[in-house]
């Protein structure tokens, strides 16, 4: 059986698109714009500030404006991470599963560590998690497998025997790199453009409660 279950954060674990959602119309009131659409909005947050500003400004991190802008963002959203940020459906109960099961979960996100660790106390996981990786923890984030094996490290895993769950293509690419299987959550952000068919990720899973099926189909095989 596999021994871990690692989970992206945002639009995999658990789901951010509100708040974040919510410090981008912050910013385009103060600028006297109307805030983007919120449907418009969920797909960017898998790129984090860079593809919510880039949605709602018209900016690139190149732009003269940017920088400022960013920093305006992150220091709104510091003070605001879990206003309405919940646990996807099903991720609960999957949770308990696993821990029933014996088989461990963790955290690796491209998220910076300084919030995410916040958001995982918020939702009662902070005793349970073995690990919270940001994309600030080592020196490359995903797609670079780093942040993985770094997580296996802590934990003391064999990658081999973990499954990585992402909501984008950098997950699952960060995910096979490491020598993890993947599978892909086609109930998160999808902030790729290409589709979630072309990420060659092991299985895709509509609803979280799906890894608990594909762990037994990987115990049979193994």
């Amino acid at each position: 059986m596999p021994e871990a279950v690692l989970f992206d954060l945002d639009g995999t674990l658990a789901d951010t698109a509100p708040d974040l959602a919510g410090i981008l119309a912050h910013l385009q009131i103060e600028s006297g714009l109307t805030p983007t659409p919120f449907e418009v909005l969920r797909p960017q947050v898998s790129n984090g500030v860079r593809g919510l500003l880039g949605a709602g400004f018209g900016l690139t991190p190149d732009a003269p404006a940017y920088a400022d802008l960013a920093q305006r963002f992150l220091t709104l959203y510091a003070a605001s991470l879990y206003v309405e940020t919940c646990l996807f459906p099903g991720i609960s109960e999957l949770l308990d599963s696993l821990d029933e099961r014996g088989i461990v979960w963790g955290v690796v996100t491209n998220k910076a560590e300084r919030f995410a660790r916040p958001i995982i106390e918020a939702l009662g996981l902070a005793g349970r998690s073995i690990c919270v990786v940001g994309g600030d923890t080592v020196a490359r984030a995903k797609p670079f497998p780093d942040p993985l094996l770094h997580a296996c490290k802590l934990a003391a895993l064999d990658p081999v025997r973990c499954i990585y769950v992402g909501d984008d293509i950098r997950d699952i690419k960060a995910g096979k790199a490491a020598g993890m299987r993947t599978l892909a959550a086609a109930y998160g952000y999808l902030g790729s453009n290409e589709p979630i068919e072309a990420w060659a990720a092991d299985a895709i899973i509509n609803h979280p409660l799906e890894i608990l099926s594909f762990i037994e189909k990987t115990d049979r095989v193994l």
